[in-house]
């Protein structure tokens, strides 16, 4: 009589809520899909609609080009701009080239350069909080005239910048930054220029903030952090150091199941599980699955916040 197989070790996992797409990256997909059914293929896109490589394969399989400057997209086919926001000379560019253009930035983004662009008018020096390179911070420093924002990425830069004028000064930051390492910067500047202008409300998306959150709720009580997410993704980032800031004692980046060495589980009892704001849910969904095949899983959600928040499209697309 032969052995009975040995039952597959019992695994908790945790899924994080909210997790996965905010309004920004929704409505920026649904921007792609709306101009293909417009316009019809080939439809261009300046730089990767969001940073998900997932989202971005399956546009690019319905027919959009994704390149990294206007000069690559021809003046007869649409062009839209991605979710991450563009800098001004972007769009002056492809109005002087009478192209077809719909943009894509989050509304939030939009909101930073709305308050960037009125900083600078009062005659304020504006600061901008990120990280350099990211299309984001490239679009928001686009909305001035060179050298008119200052980038501040450290606590240190913060502790030893020097102003054209301590009482005029205002500061912005990017929306999918650490919660808690922006607010140790903040708290250096201001307490270093205290009359300096500061946003009406933070400039930190709602998305980003309660996806952090979420996570360090489940941080301390997991044995391994899952993030979903691709490498480029600074929200997905952020959450992997998040988590270990919390309390995780591992945490690892992965884009999908295919990504998931099922080694890192050996020995854990609970596993948490979340997504960054541009990966899907049926990423998540995958590895739930795969987890599946080598553990007895019991699935818990876990969280209170609720999103509602919805973004309407271009006017263009609800012709």
């Amino acid at each position: 009589m032969s052995a009975e197989p040995d039952a597959p070790p019992a695994l908790t996992v945790r899924l994080a809520a909210p997790r996965g797409f905010c309004a920004g990256v929704d409505r920026a997909i649904q921007v792609v899909e709306a101009t293909l059914e417009r316009f019809g293929a080939p439809v261009f896109v300046r730089h990767e609609i969001v940073h998900n490589r997932h989202v971005v394969s399956r546009l690019r399989d319905l027919g959009a080009v994704f390149v990294e400057t206007l000069e690559e997209c021809p003046d007869d086919r649409p062009v839209v701009f991605s979710a991450h926001g563009s800098p001004r000379s972007v769009t002056e560019a492809a109005q002087a080239r009478g192209m077809t253009y719909l943009d894509a930035t989050c509304p939030l983004v939009s909101k930073v350069h709305v308050e960037a662009t009125r900083h600078h008018a009062a005659g304020r020096q504006v600061l901008l909080i990120g990280h350099a390179g990211h299309p984001e911070v490239v679009g928001t420093m686009g909305q001035l005239p060179d050298g008119a924002v200052v980038l501040i990425e450290t606590l240190e830069q913060a502790r030893d910048f020097i102003p054209r004028a301590p009482d005029a000064l205002a500061y912005v930051t990017q929306t999918t930054l650490s919660v808690d390492d922006t607010a140790e910067i903040v708290e250096m500047l201001r307490s270093r220029f205290p009359a300096m202008g500061t946003p009406h409300r933070d400039d930190i998306c709602y998305a980003t903030t309660n996806r952090q959150d979420a996570v360090k709720s489940l941080a301390g009580g997991c044995d391994v952090l899952l993030v979903i997410g691709s490498a480029n993704s600074s929200n997905s980032v952020r959450l992997v150091e998040v988590g270990l800031r919390a309390g995780a004692p591992k945490a690892f980046l992965i884009d999908d199941a295919d990504d998931l060495d099922l080694a890192w589980l050996e020995g854990a009892a609970t596993v948490a599980v979340t997504a960054g704001a541009s990966a899907p849910e049926d990423l998540v969904q995958g590895v739930i699955s795969r987890i599946s095949d080598a553990f007895a899983v019991t699935v818990e959600e876990v969280g209170a916040a609720r999103e509602t928040v919805s973004f309407k499209l271009p006017r263009a697309l609800l012709a």
